[in-house]
């Protein structure tokens, strides 16, 4: 019986990488329903810029994948259709409500704070690894992903004000 070398860091990065590329390819997919359930212009707006970052997010990770010698390629990731098919009940369960936007805004947080943490993993390990190419593009766009949170944060107040407000 032949025995298989453990796998190693390179191998668990390579495998997350794949995880991650699938994600931005549903998220992309996933954006321009979220921009047109938005009642809001503002949120419909960040969902629009946030499509065109997300494009960007996969032709970085392309990039990363060539400083590592492999093919770009996806591999399913359950986490983030689990996340999205929530969004998704989201528009369904809450398409009249005033709370729509407020719902909205907590999908799109969960799917940054997922790719943050993924970014975050895979930026760590690229360094461990000196994958110095491959640190500098994870990091860019961990900032990016980061800065769409803190963008979400703000428009969640009026969005939770507006389904407060109404509701009232």
């Amino acid at each position: 019986m032949a025995t298989t070398a453990p796998k190693a860091l390179d191998d668990m990065f390579h495998d997350m990488l794949k995880d991650v590329y699938y994600a931005e390819k549903q998220i992309l997919k996933a954006l321009p329903k979220m921009a047109k359930a938005a009642k809001s212009p503002d949120l419909k707006k960040a969902f629009e810029t946030h499509r065109t970052e997300t494009e960007n997010h996969v032709e970085r990770l392309s990039d990363v994948f060539e400083a590592i010698g492999k093919a770009p390629r996806g591999k399913t990731c359950d986490a983030i259709l689990g996340i999205l098919e929530e969004g998704k009940a989201v528009m369904e369960d809450y398409a009249d409500s005033p709370a729509l936007d407020a719902g909205l805004v907590a999908s799109a947080q969960a799917v940054e704070h997922y790719e943050m943490t993924r970014y975050g993993t895979l930026k760590s390990w690229a360094k461990q690894l000196g994958h110095k190419e491959a640190v500098a593009l994870l990091d860019a766009t961990l900032a990016e992903e980061t800065k769409t949170d803190k963008l979400l944060t703000q428009l969640g107040e009026p969005a939770n004000s507006a389904a407060v407000a109404k509701a009232a």
